[in-house]
């Protein structure tokens, strides 16, 4: 199984990392040339994680995405969601026929509001059943550190995604699979939302015991959102059955993927959406804000794609919306925390 790698910051590195260490031939695309150069003459992306170093007989760096697709079995999609249209400007849909596409992405493509296999389907034709995706909580640097983390694998082909999941699989990764496509993604994307909200709390400086209850309400919000779309297994202490792979436990809404994630993103440190809502309540604008992370803090874009899709939705999730009003509508950040206070229990 040969792996195409599109994205070169901190996933997409920590991607590639697992990937060489496990012996896989990963064909990588890198956006310009002097980066690609770099790693192939110092072993090491000189922007992300650049303590990480690889076997260079192991990778094959490209700048064209054509390329990448072209010399890969499995596409890895590890860019930011609102650069998913530009990272796949050149392709055609019959590029992508045979392939199938794992996607690390945490976000929605704006442009539509959606989820990047609906995004691939109308684009590209690519149908559910050749979609992956591959989730936390896992940090990139904790990866680079090789600290013990857990992966979740998810697609409707059992088969295919636990093929693909015993790709990554080595002594600090260890890999789940479940066939929650859609519950994954708007689980990814909400997780995000809430650390804006978590940091805007800290940068407020609200302390432990408020952020306790806030980030419990969010997790409650969260399950009532994946509810009313229809995701299933999301009773905490209920499971089905025992898992068709390695004997687990069937999946629930406190599994590593769902509650998990949201906990350690709104407590990490390595966070960045976390870091970008803390500077929010200390006072930065968000353009401020971006400048200053220089990295992507996906639940910006997320609040008001989440905000759009639940015009359709109509599930009950005020702490979302309090984040995207003082993100996007420019509510003070003390104001809208001081409506949150209000509805937490």
């Amino acid at each position: 199984m040969r792996f195409g790698i599109i994205g070169s910051g901190s996933w997409g590195t920590a991607l590639v990392k697992i990937l060489t260490e496990g012996g896989r031939q990963v064909a990588w695309r890198v956006r310009n040339e002097r980066v690609s150069a770099h790693i192939r003459t110092r072993g090491h992306n000189p922007h992300y994680l650049s303590s990480v170093t690889f076997d260079n007989r192991l990778l094959t760096l490209y700048t064209d995405v054509a390329e990448v697709v072209r010399n890969a079995d499995v596409v890895l999609m590890a860019v930011p969601s609102a650069h998913v249209g530009e990272a796949l400007t050149g392709l055609e849909a019959a590029d992508l026929q045979g392939r199938r596409v794992l996607s690390a992405m945490k976000g929605i493509v704006p442009e539509r509001n959606l989820l990047l296999n609906e995004y691939l389907g109308e684009r590209f034709g690519l149908p559910l059943e050749d979609y992956h995706t591959v989730m936390g909580p896992c940090h990139a640097e904790e990866v680079a550190a090789e600290k013990l983390s857990y992966l979740t694998f998810s697609g409707i082909d059992a088969a295919a995604t636990e093929a693909i999941a015993s790709a990554f699989r080595t002594p600090y990764v260890n890999c789940i699979v479940n066939g929650d496509v859609y519950g994954v993604q708007f689980a990814a994307v909400l997780k995000n939302i809430y650390a804006l909200g978590a940091g805007i709390a800290h940068g407020l400086e609200y302390g432990d015991n408020f952020l306790s209850v806030l980030i419990a309400n969010c997790a409650d919000e969260m399950a009532g959102f994946l509810r009313r779309a229809g995701v299933p297994n999301i009773e905490v202490g209920v499971h089905d059955r025992e898992a068709d792979q390695h004997h687990r436990k069937s999946p629930n809404y406190a599994a590593s993927v769902y509650l998990g994630d949201l906990l350690v993103t709104c407590y990490s440190p390595y966070s960045r959406n976390r870091m970008f809502g803390t500077m929010i309540g200390r006072g930065c604008s968000v353009q401020a804000a971006r400048i200053e992370l220089n990295m992507v803090a996906e639940g910006l874009t997320a609040s008001r794609c989440i905000f759009e899709v639940n015009r359709r939705l109509g599930a009950e999730i005020p702490i979302a919306e309090a984040v995207y009003r003082i993100l996007w509508e420019g509510v003070p950040a003390a104001e809208g925390m001081r409506q949150v206070e209000d509805v937490l229990v």
